[in-house]
């Protein structure tokens, strides 16, 4: 898809990563719609891209079909929204769970319907869901985080056969490690000796990558991330084992305490 000129809707716009996406996307010529829930930072930030700010609380279930009729006709949907969910399942209040399964998974799920039967009518768009790699491999201290990222993944990939005879796309961005923007950087947790990251530039350039090239599914990560990711996938009590062998269950143990405020 040519995203020159595209309407593009970017959620989770006020993010480190949401800024990356829709600062590249303004470069490639899109007429970007940015929402978020900070307006102080929404409003900025679209009149220096030329776009529009519409602001939205996605955990607000009305919020989302208002979202989408203030939006008007998109092109492109890419449901970069998240809220960190790392932690003990224990810890966290009934409330809590309602509001990341709502905005990590439910809302997107709501959007793409209502977007993407639009697109269908017109024979022209694409819908992006921007997930982790915590969607390909499961982590201790992580369950509830890694069941809304599971969860969208097999969705879109399902939704993206489904959408295939109306000449629409589905693409799933999955970032491992983001480094000086978003949950990861946010958190201050470190990472084992010899993990690697990458940057929201790069995620920005993958979701292009997804939408211009129509491909089903992007990884954000160093080679080894990958391939643990893959390997996690299938044999996953050994890649458990091995998480705990290297460290890798502190640097949970930091994301859960670093967000905790952000529930």
């Amino acid at each position: 898809m040519d995203l020159r000129d595209a309407k593009v809707l970017v959620t989770g716009a006020t993010g480190g990563i949401g800024q990356a996406l829709a600062a590249a996307l303004a470069a490639r010529g899109s007429d970007v719609v940015l929402t978020g829930r900070r307006t102080d930072l929404l409003e900025p930030l679209a009149e220096r891209l030329g776009g529009r700010a519409v602001p939205a609380d996605l955990a607000d279930r009305d919020a989302i079909e208002e979202l989408l009729a203030a939006a008007g006709e998109i092109d492109v949907l890419v449901a970069n929204a998240a809220l960190p969910a790392a932690g003990l399942l224990a810890d966290f209040s009934i409330g809590e769970i309602d509001r990341a399964l709502d905005v990590n998974l439910r809302a997107p799920i709501v959007m793409a319907k209502l977007a993407g039967e639009r697109m269908a009518a017109r024979r022209r768009g694409h819908l992006v869901f921007v997930s982790s790699l915590s969607g390909k491999a499961a982590s201790g201290q992580a369950s509830l985080y890694n069941a809304t990222k599971f969860g969208m993944r097999g969705f879109a990939l399902a939704l993206r056969e489904d959408m295939r005879p109306h000449n629409v796309g589905v693409s799933t961005v999955f970032p491992g490690f983001i480094r000086d923007a978003g949950m990861f950087a946010d958190s201050g947790a470190t990472l084992p000796r010899g993990v690697g990251t990458r940057s929201p530039q790069d995620v920005a350039r993958a979701t292009i990558r997804a939408i211009e090239r129509n491909l089903a599914e992007v990884d954000v990560a160093p080679m080894s991330l990958r391939l643990a990711a893959l390997f996690g996938g299938a044999a996953p009590s050994v890649s458990a084992a091995v998480q705990r062998r290297v460290g890798g269950d502190r640097t949970t143990e930091q994301l859960a305490k670093g967000q905790r405020h952000k529930r």
